[in-house]
């Protein structure tokens, strides 16, 4: 049975709440991140937000900060939020870090549960460039954060993709497990872990753009500062 096969085989109404999954290099973890992921928890009525960091990115450079000191920031950052949770599967899997194999993995543990790959509008762009990006919508809807008036892609592979399957109606992700895809707005935050990276290794500081607990850590690791500043092996 191939994997679309399987898919329409699962398809059927749904009785658990979805479950958000968050990928990314956390690197590190900030507001940009967290106040999104709410917005998404509270609007959707979510079981969880999976916060999932990868090991190795695909499309982009190795994180700064290693695995381990990615995810106790992690932990640290969601620790006050019992609906926010740490998966650590991609960094205990070698080679690159690829979201079909972590969508196929979760959909093998959940059975019918819906579950919603989170990702901002850039991404979403840029998905033609991931592997087996048709592949994820098999296993998952695709939750879109947008900024208010932001573009949403038309009249190419993408756009047809887009258009084929989006909603307007998030009580449609409870009626299938994969598939849709749910453009949303989430409070606009201009915070990127690249910017603080460069400000810390510029010898500013970064607070009020993550958790204090998130900075406080920073500062003990001494994490992003130049000598340090090299990617994870």
């Amino acid at each position: 049975m191939t994997l679309h096969s399987r898919a329409l085989a699962a398809q059927s109404n749904c009785s658990a709440a979805p479950i958000g999954i968050f990928g990314g290099t956390f690197d590190p973890v900030h507001f940009g991140h967290l106040r999104p992921a709410l917005d998404l928890l509270e609007q959707l009525s979510l079981a969880e937000v999976r916060f999932i960091p990868c090991r190795h990115p695909p499309h982009r450079q190795l994180p700064v900060a290693n695995p381990e000191q990615r995810l106790a920031m992690l932990r640290l950052a969601i620790a006050g939020e019992s609906r926010f949770r740490v998966d650590e599967r991609e960094l205990a899997r070698t080679g690159p870090s690829y979201m079909v194999d972590t969508l196929a993995s979760l959909r093998a543990e959940q059975g019918n549960v819906p579950l919603c790959l989170i990702m901002g509008t850039d991404a979403f762009q840029g998905l033609p460039k991931w592997h087996r990006w048709t592949e994820l919508i098999e296993l998952a809807h695709l939750l879109v954060m947008r900024r208010p008036g932001g573009l949403l892609p038309r009249g190419d592979e993408l756009g047809d993709f887009f258009e084929a399957r989006r909603i307007h109606d998030p009580a449609q992700l409870m009626q299938q497990p994969m598939g849709f895809i749910l453009p949303l707005e989430v409070t606009p935050l201009e915070i990127s872990a690249t910017r603080i990276r460069t400000l810390v290794e510029a010898g500013g500081s970064a607070r009020y753009l993550l958790p204090s607990v998130v900075w406080n850590y920073i500062q003990k690791e001494c994490l992003y500062l130049p000598s340090l500043s090299t990617p994870e092996k």
